[in-house]
């Protein structure tokens, strides 16, 4: 069985200019950052990102990485609007393409379907025709003949998620109550890579309450990259919660003429070793508390 471990650096270089990226979690909660530091230690360049997005968005957007963005909302949660997504929404810096939570996740259900579509009344009655006009609906072909909206599938060239455990062999389990749309994000893209907190030579599944954790099958998964800590400044529970005192210092500083740019010096030039170390150190990351929601 082929060996699915890459690092994080091999899964940018497998990544190409102008694609379609997923990227997984909710809002500041278990987002890929290690796997989106190392998209921003890079060179890649307008991606179209779908998200449900937190300080993945923010930062890529900082960053100039971002063409187009389709999304139900981009916030830190505690901070409700992600202030460097602001600065580039109102600097017209990307194209946008605002959606409903809900007919986001109908496009990547219809990606991972494999169908072109699929129908729903969200959106009909609202300006989510208006804002995006390539909509289309369509007319019930049974007796009731009724009216929907057509959502497209939202397929992704690659997706990044991020997991607790994986092993060489591309099986991953998700231990937090809530797996938010990983799932999705995984079957609607050709390729998806996840980052862990542990990773091992084969994990056991036999167990009904191991299994129950793994919710995407190994083919679906590219690659799996060892990432201790990977989801911070996001949450990852049950290992940390969010890092709030981070958080609140990076929104802070999109405020300021240099701020991407001091964040950037302080905590992107060096390798994820190197940022474990300004943020002090996995003892400290693993003492977040998880927030009750």
């Amino acid at each position: 069985m082929p060996d699915k471990t890459l690092t994080a650096t091999a899964v940018v270089s497998a990544l190409r200019d102008g694609m379609t990226l997923g990227i997984g979690g909710w809002g500041a909660r278990r987002k890929p950052m290690a796997l989106v530091r190392a998209i921003l230690r890079s060179s890649l360049k307008d991606l179209t990102v779908v998200a449900y997005g937190g300080p993945d968005v923010g930062m890529l957007c900082a960053a100039g990485k971002v063409r187009r963005l389709i999304y139900g909302f981009v916030s830190l949660d505690a901070i409700a609007v992600e202030p460097w997504f602001r600065r580039a929404r109102e600097a017209g810096a990307f194209e946008a393409r605002e959606l409903d939570e809900g007919l986001l996740q109908w496009g990547l259900r219809a990606a991972a379907m494999r169908v072109p579509f699929l129908p729903t009344r969200v959106g009909l009655g609202s300006d989510v025709m208006t804002m995006n006009p390539e909509f289309r609906t369509v007319r019930s072909p049974y007796a009731d003949g009724e009216v929907l909206l057509a959502m497209p599938a939202l397929e992704l060239d690659a997706a990044l998620i991020h997991v607790d455990r994986a092993d060489r062999l591309g099986n991953v389990q998700t231990l937090g109550p809530d797996p938010y749309f990983d799932e999705l994000f995984a079957r609607a893209a050709t390729r998806c890579y996840a980052s862990c907190e542990s990773l091992s030579e084969r994990l056991d599944l036999a167990h009904p309450e191991e299994a129950r954790c793994n919710l995407i099958e190994r083919s679906h998964i590219s690659g799996v990259v060892a990432a201790p800590c990977g989801a911070h400044p996001t949450s990852a529970p049950p290992a940390y919660g969010w890092d709030l005192e981070h958080l609140r210092a990076y929104a802070a500083l999109a405020a300021e003429e240099q701020g991407w740019a001091s964040y950037a010096r302080q905590y992107l030039g060096g390798d994820e070793r190197e940022y474990l170390e300004r943020i002090g150190g996995a003892a400290r990351v693993g003492a977040l508390p998880v927030a009750v929601l």
